[in-house]
Order: structure tokens, then C-alpha cells, then sequence
């Protein structure tokens, strides 16, 4: 397949990033696919967003006290970062790893733990479950805090188990017992969080982690077969090295970047949807020692990964923001930011604050009557705005050179500026029938820009449109 394929740098920016305009994939596939990949892989190498001159125009984003600021600035940030997969990385975890404002001490201990997941996300899997159990913001999350050495608290322990690095089980067997979960909860007793001072006279200060040495349980555990006097990175090291864990980021792995999976709850008996491409994930997470970034390599340049074009419905976020970065808008925090933020919310994903600690259920489910409805509402009003930049950029586009174009070239410009994406040939048909009922178009007219962008909004509205 051509590195200039716009149709597979679409694909790869959709997946890896939140989508791009037609401008950006041109340049990307200009540098050849394989080296795309290696750029994204190395966010460091891009310039970061200056966060004190978005300040000077959101002062709410200084303190990081509630939870819409924080949800506005994540999606300005999301938007126009230069570091596309670091920030899908970032939500990757925040739905795998996740904290909640409705339990947070303090909100910009999520804010902190979201700058973490950019540090660390793409590294060793172990070094980040390290950073997790030290994380403020999940030690009160899941009440570490309140875990004492003659008063275990298993809370942790059994996520970190269930949730965050094993998963109840695979291929019809269980990966943990209760035992382990007990004895996994003994181990981190005494990781805990120092007290947040309050936030007279300066403001609040965030708490910070803190071992306790006097309220750890010292007597001998046995934690999935190995035994001895273990502590909490003792149960991260026993635990990244068993099958359990190189499945769980495998399916998880395959789920977001490749085709919607089973939900969680189901993987202990149910198989993989392509067991062939978990069995090359799982053996790069052992040959790379736990490498995400490894692991993200072998996926991006996979056969796999590059047929799976439109198998995998579109999240929330990736809706509202692949939408804002196509149009072109909210380049800059200008008024407005809070209220395009809270469609996310809308469609179904509270950011920083999921439903429950298993993060929010994916693909299909995604979609109900009144979910539906806000994504397509949205996106129309998007894409139907001629105002906008990279609507504008569509339109002359599509216009070409001049002319007269047929319906099937209408439909076709489309559709490619859009992301090359792919009809159904009922739904294409019916496009072409409508753009011909409109009479000629003629890309010199006054009508043209109308043309154009009422053919966008029927293609957002349609089902394709709903998977990336």
C-alpha cells in the first residue's frame, strides 16, 4: 500500500490522533506513512501548548478547582496539540485507569494524574501502574488512604487486579483468586497521601503521596504463587509479568486504536475478534519488557490495523474534537469553549468523571435515540457553518477548478475531504440522488457554498459517519 495513501493517513490520524484536514494529510503523507508513525510515537519532539498564555485568556484554568475548567481546557488542549497521539494516549488510560471528580479531594490532583499519563502513558507499563499507586488522586479514589495495616482497605487491590492491569480472567480461567486480592491490598498498606493544605491564605495546595513505613503490613503474603514479605512493587512487578496482563493491554490496545471489542466484563469467556493480532500485541509486550510505545509501533504498521478502516464507532471526544479540528474553530479559548465542551457530556462521556471506576463502555453502546441525536445535531451544525476555515478550505476544494460538477462528484469531493470516507452503496446512491435534486452545480454560483455544505451535513448524518 502507497505511503501516499490519503485514504490509510486518514485512517492512521483518525486512530492516532483525532482526525485531520485535508491540508495536514497531504504534509503527512508527503513524509511517507512509516515515518508518520515515528513522529507521533515521539510527541517530545513537538512543541507543547504554552499553558500561561492560554491562561491569560480562561483565568478559570489557573486554580484547576472544578470540574467544567478542567473539561474545557483538556478539550482545547485535545484540539489544537501538536502532539496528537500523546493526548489520545492520555484518554486511552483516563478510560482504563480512570479517577472521578464525584470522589476527588481535589480536582487538579486529576489534572496532575492526566500529566502523568502524558509523561508516562507511552512507556513501560510498569513504571505506570508504579505511578498510578502513588497517584493522589487514585490513592483517595480508591481509598488507599484508608487502608491501614489492622484495617485493610481492598479497594486497590482488587481493581488494580480486575480493572487496571489483569482482568477477572482469559480464554475461560480466572487470573487472580480472592486470596490475591487480600493479599495484594496487604502489600500497599502504609502508600498513602499527606494532607491537602487548605486553601487560605494562597489557595490550595494538593496533597502528595506519602510511604508510611509504621502502617505497613510487614508478615510474609503469597500473591499469585510468590511468596515472601511483599510490598506494593512486588505485586506491580508479579503482576506485569503473567499472561493476564499482556491480554489485557492486548484487547485493550485493539479495542481503541483497531475495532470494537466485547466490553470487559465479557473477555474472561469470550475470544478475541482477531486472536491473531492479540497474539502479536501480547508477544511485543514481553519481547519490549511492557513497552507501550513498542506495542503502538507493531500495531500502527500492522496489516490489521491498516484494513481496519470504519470498524470502530466513534467516542464522544473523538466526535467533537476530530469535528472542531476539521472546521477549523477554537483555535485559540475564546468565549464559547465551555459550552462546545459540555457536548461531549452530552453525547455520553463526562470527561473526568466516568460512571463508575470501570470507565465508560464502548462501540454500540455509545449510541442510544437521545445520543444519536446530539452527535448529529452537532456535527451538521459544524459542518454547515460556511464561516468556518476548513469549511471554506472544503468548499474550495471540492470546486476544483471551476466548472460544472456532476452529483457522483459532488458526493465524491466530499466524502474524500471528510476523511476518504466510505459509503454503503445504498447510501451513496441515495447521496448522488440528492445532490442531483438540487439542480446543477455549478461551483462559480452563488448556491455552490449551500451545495456543499448540505451535502457535508448529509453525510455526517448518516450511520458510516458514526465509526472512525
Amino acid at each position: 500500500m502507497s505511503d501516499k495513501d490519503l485514504s490509510l493517513m486518514a485512517h492512521l490520524m483518525r486512530r492516532a490522533g483525532f482526525g485531520a484536514p485535508m491540508e495536514e494529510l497531504e504534509a503527512r503523507a508527503a513524509k511517507g506513512y512509516e515515518a508518520t508513525v515515528e513522529e507521533l510515537l515521539r510527541p517530545e519532539e513537538q512543541p507543547d501548548l504554552e499553558r500561561d498564555i492560554m491562561m491569560r485568556y480562561k483565568t478559570e484554568w489557573v486554580s484547576q478547582a472544578g470540574l467544567e475548567g478542567q473539561q474545557e481546557e483538556w478539550t482545547f488542549r485535545m484540539i489544537n496539540t501538536k502532539r496528537p497521539l500523546q493526548e489520545k494516549i492520555a484518554l486511552f488510560w483516563h478510560g482504563i485507569l480512570p479517577t472521578g471528580h464525584a470522589k476527588c479531594e481535589y480536582p487538579r490532583q486529576q489534572q496532575m494524574e492526566l500529566d502523568m499519563f502524558r509523561t508516562v502513558g507511552m512507556g513501560n507499563f510498569r513504571d505506570l501502574l508504579l505511578d498510578l499507586a502513588k497517584d493522589p488522586a487514585m490513592v483517595f479514589y480508591l481509598d488507599n488512604c484508608m487502608s491501614h495495616k489492622r484495617a485493610i482497605n481492598e479497594n486497590w487491590g482488587r481493581e488494580l487486579l480486575e480493572l487496571f492491569s489483569l482482568g477477572v480472567g482469559m480464554d475461560g480461567n480466572f487470573n487472580y483468586s480472592e486470596d490475591d486480592v487480600k493479599e495484594a491490598a496487604r502489600a500497599f498498606t502504609g502508600w498513602t497521601v499527606t494532607n491537602s493544605v487548605p486553601r487560605y491564605p494562597y489557595g490550595k495546595y494538593e496533597a502528595k503521596f506519602i510511604y508510611d513505613p509504621n502502617d505497613h503490613d510487614n508478615d510474609s503474603k503469597t500473591f499469585l504463587g510468590e511468596t515472601g514479605n511483599l510490598n506494593g512493587k512486588d505485586i506491580i512487578n508479579i503482576t506485569v509479568k503473567q499472561p493476564g496482563a499482556a491480554r489485557f493491554i492486548a484487547r485493550h490496545m485493539y479495542n481503541y486504536f483497531v475495532a470494537d471489542e466485547p466490553q470487559v466484563p465479557a473477555w474472561k469467556d469470550t475470544p478475541p475478534r482477531d486472536p491473531g493480532a492479540i497474539k502479536i500485541l501480547e508477544d511485543e509486550y514481553f519481547r519490549s519488557n511492557y513497552d507501550i510505545t513498542s506495542m503502538l509501533r507493531v500495531l500502527f504498521n500492522s496489516d490489521f490495523f491498516k484494513k481496519a478502516r470504519f470498524t470502530k464507532i466513534k467516542s464522544p471526544a473523538e466526535t467533537v474534537i476530530g469535528t472542531i479540528r476539521l472546521v477549523g474553530d477554537y483555535t485559540f479559548p475564546k468565549p464559547g469553549l465551555d459550552a462546545l465542551t459540555l457536548n461531549i457530556r452530552y453525547m455520553g462521556q463526562d470527561l473526568l468523571n466516568p460512571p463508575t471506576v470501570e470507565g465508560w463502555h464502548t462501540g454500540r453502546e455509545w449510541i442510544d435515540s437521545g445520543t444519536l441525536v446530539e452527535r448529529i445535531n452537532f456535527t451538521a451544525d459544524q459542518v454547515g457553518n460556511a464561516n468556518h476555515p476548513g469549511i471554506k478550505a472544503i468548499i474550495k476544494r471540492v470546486g476544483g477548478n471551476g466548472g460544472t460538477l456532476t452529483p457522483e462528484q459532488l458526493v465524491d469531493g466530499c466524502l474524500e475531504n471528510l476523511g476518504s470516507y466510505q459509503m454503503a452503496q445504498e447510501t451513496q446512491t441515495q447521496l448522488i440522488e440528492l445532490a442531483g435534486s438540487e439542480g446543477e452545480i455549478r461551483t462559480d454560483s452563488e448556491r455552490f457554498p449551500s451545495q456543499v455544505t448540505a451535502m457535508l451535513q448529509s453525510i455526517v448524518a448518516t450511520t458510516e459517519y458514526l465509526f472512525a
